[in-house]
């Protein structure tokens, strides 16, 4: 088997592989088994600390129809982003499409990943390839196929479709073209769909290993039905003190005052935790929370197509998810805090002031971006 070939196995070794053919439509009727599986199952023998997601390890059972009604977390502090539920879509059709989505876009990427890129600049450092585009390209291929008059929020094409529907696609066709110009792990490709602007579904397929030994691994969500990896239920960590915890967090390409306002908290939190790791793929790094391999991430001017999938998969794996300064967080904001929910409160200690003087020098924090006329709750 070649490197090329997609597969969906939590280990190196490959497993399978999916041959390249087009997602057909998935008919309402239809509930198709999913057959992604952990091969093996951690133990104390593989050094993990006590707050693994060994503790999760539930395979997927039925989705609950609707989320749970609180608008807390778990632990009864942090507003609830996800959806109340999936709308007149049952959970298993629309979750099934979700990831049928992501894993056509995701055979794109990995066709191409050991090609030469052909790259191009959006700005300075911020560049495209050919593979963002004809990953987006197949993905709305599958969305319109199954659902046509839903409305589609692209990071390539833009806006398109119904604005009058409930349903709104987040799509990031690759997330972390920069890594994946370099060969460099990671990315992922990230389908998000919201319901009345509230996230309902989520799926982020992740590319890891490198370079002759390329692999994948799938996250989904759906509201109130628990977050998996490759069809393995997980949570997030139980560490509760910053010096025992792994961070992670993001930069733009702006070296603006947001941006060195982060430069002075990746110092801060590197002096005081086991070290904060900047991957360049929002979207891997709020799946990495939600495994439990890590315990907060945060970053200032994302946009929906970034955040939309992972901040489901991490709240429905027991996280918590925030403004960074610490308001209740919509996926249109312009900032995000996610954690264990352990350390939230500890992380927001320092994160939020320095945001509340980011405010004070005159810093945009409105909402982003919300399409016109598209209906939500919030």
């Amino acid at each position: 088997m070649t490197s090329g070939s997609l597969v969906f196995s939590a280990n190196i070794r490959f497993t399978r592989a999916l041959s390249r053919v087009p997602c057909p439509p998935i008919h309402p009727s239809i509930r198709r088994p999913f057959s992604f599986s952990l091969s093996r199952r951690f133990s104390s023998r593989d050094g993990l600390k006590e707050s693994s997601t060994r503790s999760c390890s539930d395979r997927r059972g039925k989705f609950v129809p609707r989320a749970a009604l609180s608008e807390t977390t778990g632990r009864g502090q942090f507003p609830k982003v996800a959806a109340q539920s999936t709308g007149p879509i049952p959970p298993t059709q629309l979750i099934q499409v979700v990831e049928a989505a992501a894993k056509s876009g995701a055979q794109v990427v990995m066709d191409a990943v050991n090609k030469p890129r052909n790259i191009s600049y959006k700005g300075i450092t911020d560049l495209v390839t050919d593979t963002d585009k004809m990953s987006e390209e197949s993905i709305l291929e599958v969305v319109k196929k199954n659902f046509p008059n839903h409305l589609i929020l692209g990071e390539e094409g833009g806006i398109i479709g119904d604005p009058s529907s409930d349903y709104l696609w987040c799509i990031d066709p690759l997330d972390g073209t920069t890594n994946f110009a370099h060969g460099y792990p990671s990315f992922a490709v990230s389908v998000g769909v919201l319901f009345q602007g509230n996230p309902a579904a989520a799926a982020v397929v992740e590319f890891v290993g490198g370079p002759m030994c390329w692999n994948t691994r799938i996250f989904s969500a759906t509201a109130g039905g628990g977050a998996f990896c490759n069809g393995e239920k997980i949570c997030v960590s139980k560490t509760d003190k910053v010096e025992r915890s792994l961070l992670v967090t993001g930069f733009g390409y702006e070296h603006d005052d947001a941006w060195s306002t982060n430069i002075d908290l990746f110092k801060e939190f590197t002096d005081i935790s086991r070290g904060v790791r900047r991957l360049g793929a929002a979207a891997v790094d709020m799946c990495h929370v939600a495994l439990g391999i890590v315990e907060a991430y945060w970053e200032y001017r994302l946009k929906p197509w970034d955040m939309a999938a992972g901040v489901l998969i991490l709240e429905e794996a027991g996280g918590a998810v925030t403004r960074m300064d610490g308001g209740k967080f919509c996926v249109f904001d312009r900032s995000v805090l996610v954690s264990n929910g352990i350390l939230h409160d500890q992380l927001l200690e320092r994160i939020g002031p320095a945001t509340q003087k980011l405010k004070g020098k005159g810093m945009d924090f409105s909402l982003w971006y919300k399409p016109e006329n598209y209906r939500t709750a919030l």
